[in-house]
């Protein structure tokens, strides 16, 4: 391993769930990089653990798509996705998203509405590059997470948030001046979900995706 990963100390009460998302930010961040070989014994040296939750975190990366386990190859960071898989990801997303806005605005209750607004009005303030891309990645999966819970369709959920965990090995290529205009979208939508209006909530979420794929789609140009 080049670089060493983003430690805090480690507690022991919550060991497993520390080691998942430690390793899970590696991931993102691209410290472990798409294609690279992991090697459990110096990872769990690196934290300073055993073995065994180190092997519990990749089985759980594994079932999120960002690591791959192949028979007597150990596991690998999952590759960037081709331009046709971005592209078969976001007509998926334009699926399954725009019917979780729809339901959203037709079964959330006002607390959850009045949430998802406090969450849309969100924004991210300068600082250290990773830490900000960090946080900027995490707010905007806080959202679209929490659309997909008020659509209240676990099983929707969960396959929503399969195809975000793809999106997120893509976001180190982000074009980040442009976080203004996710953000006024993100408002957008939870103004139409607030407002009960499917239509227009499913609407909002389209457009967000459509322009959202093309802000995406211009690191596979350079």
């Amino acid at each position: 391993m080049t670089k060493p990963l983003p430690v805090a100390r480690l507690h022991r009460p919550t060991l497993g769930d520390d080691v998942y998302e430690t390793l899970r930010s590696a991931v993102l961040e691209h410290i472990l990089e798409p294609g690279d070989r992991v090697n459990i014994d110096a990872l769990a040296r690196e934290l300073e653990v055993s073995p065994t939750p180190v092997r519990e975190a990749l089985a759980r990366l594994e079932s999120e798509g960002l690591v791959r386990k192949r028979p007597r190859a150990g596991y690998t960071v999952s590759p960037l996705l081709t331009v046709a898989e971005f592209n078969d990801m976001f007509d998926m997303r334009l699926l399954l998203e725009c019917a979780a806005a729809r339901w959203a605005a037709e079964r959330a209750t006002a607390a959850q509405c009045e949430e998802l607004t406090t969450e849309a009005t969100r924004t991210v303030e300068g600082g250290d590059d990773r830490v900000w891309h960090a946080a900027f990645t995490a707010l905007d999966a806080r959202l679209h997470d929490l659309v997909a819970h008020l659509s209240a369709s676990p099983l929707l959920r969960e396959s929503i948030n399969r195809l975000h965990s793809h999106l997120h090995l893509h976001r180190r290529h982000f074009p980040y001046d442009q976080t203004a205009v996710a953000n006024d979208e993100h408002r957008l939508l939870a103004a139409a979900i607030q407002a009960r209006d499917p239509d227009r909530a499913e609407a909002a979420m389209r457009l967000h995706l459509t322009r959202a794929r093309a802000r995406h789609l211009v690191a596979f140009e350079t």
